[in-house]
């Protein structure tokens, strides 16, 4: 559970929050029945390729610090971390299926946390949510993470379009800089633009 860090700047307005999830349900909603035909070819790709469940399921830290399943198509083969060990997905990691890789190069392996939009564990834009082995050695360097907790995680961010997959402590400590920015100053506004600029790389095909 998130503890008791307090300061001003970082206030999140109840109403926001309230049209901000109303907005994330009837989205989601859209997105899921528009993107069905998506989510078959997707399924039939990784079926056929690989043995192992289609979709991904990992326990992340969301809001107020409470634990959730995420959701994703699988990109990796089966049992990817089965010594239990924690390990960042890098660019060039041997874990990475054919279409796995083609999935994460387009983001299409996020897809299924439309679900999560859905259900409320996420929102369209936030912070993209993290484990919690990974924040426990994010936190040892800056404690002002916790300060997230104030948000649901996003599907979208803009630390996300600028750093891109973390797979790095220096990459995680950017993108904490840059969601906290977003947490002081964001409006529906500013999720709008977010969600735009990212639309328009996925569909023109920019990596990111």
């Amino acid at each position: 559970m998130v503890k008791n860090v307090k300061d001003d700047r970082y206030t999140v307005s109840p109403v926001m929050s309230a049209v901000k999830r109303g907005l994330d349900m009837i989205g989601a909603l859209v997105c899921l029945v528009i993107s069905s035909p998506v989510f078959l070819i997707v399924y039939i790709m990784i079926r056929t390729e690989t043995p192992g469940p289609v979709i991904f399921r990992q326990e992340r830290i969301g809001y107020k610090g409470r634990p959730f399943i995420i959701y994703k198509f699988r990109s990796m083969i089966d049992g990817a971390e089965k010594d239990d060990k924690p390990r960042l997905c890098s660019e060039a990691d041997d874990r990475l299926t054919r279409v796995g890789r083609m999935l994460r190069d387009h983001h299409l392996d996020e897809l299924p946390q439309l679900w999560n939009v859905l259900k409320g564990d996420m929102s369209f834009v936030g912070p993209r949510p993290e484990r919690k082995c990974f924040i426990d050695d994010i936190v040892k360097i800056n404690p002002d993470y916790e300060l997230l907790y104030r948000l649901r995680p996003g599907l979208f961010s803009e630390a996300t379009l600028y750093n891109g997959y973390t797979d790095t402590m220096e990459k995680m400590l950017t993108r904490l800089d840059m969601d906290l920015e977003y947490l002081e100053s964001h409006t529906l506004w500013t999720d709008f633009k977010i969600i735009t600029k990212t639309a328009f790389y996925l569909f023109t095909g920019k990596k990111f």
